[in-house]
């Protein structure tokens, strides 16, 4: 493989890429497989891939794209489309994949905020235990409430760079 699918980039150096950032993915907590796929379809000019092109380029196999993919479309990294007069699915990584992963994120930590309220009323909010729970409840309520804006931020900072539209 010396170009990467028409794009007259070298596929070594694409390659290169594809691992080092998923390495990087990997020391931060994502699991090897849907992190190498993630950053090829990120490092792909279309955006978008089918799971013989992520399996020719990755050299894994369909089982191993299959899992990798149901992972980033359950994180909000990816998201499924059909190909038009064809049951074969691409898979698609958007400019803002990063925005609606963070944004997917709110509905878990309410859950874990109101587990941490449900914990720092059964332990006591007087005892060590219940205290520390309260501290991280605050830091999640407070945590919640500064995403909110900074996402509004981005949103403004994002179309001043690169137009409504985005990339």
């Amino acid at each position: 493989m010396t170009e990467s699918a028409g794009t007259g980039r070298d596929a070594e150096v694409v390659s290169r890429f594809v691992e080092s950032f998923a390495a990087q993915l990997v020391e931060a907590g994502m699991t090897r497989m849907p992190a190498r796929v993630f950053a090829a379809l990120l490092s792909c000019d279309a955006g978008s891939m089918t799971s013989a092109e992520l399996g020719e380029q990755l050299r894994i196999s369909p089982a191993a794209v299959s899992g990798a993919v149901r992972y980033l479309a359950q994180t909000h990294m990816v998201s499924r489309e059909r190909e038009p007069g064809s049951r074969r699915e691409r898979y698609r990584v958007h400019g803002d994949q990063w925005y609606e992963a963070l944004t997917n994120r709110d509905a878990v930590l309410k859950r874990w905020e109101g587990a941490l309220r449900e914990g720092v009323t059964n332990l006591g909010a007087d005892t060590p235990a219940g205290r520390r729970l309260a501290e991280t409840l605050a830091f999640f309520e407070f945590f919640d409430g500064e995403l909110a804006a900074l996402m509004e931020r981005w949103r403004v900072h994002r179309d001043e760079m690169f137009g409504p539209e985005g990339p």
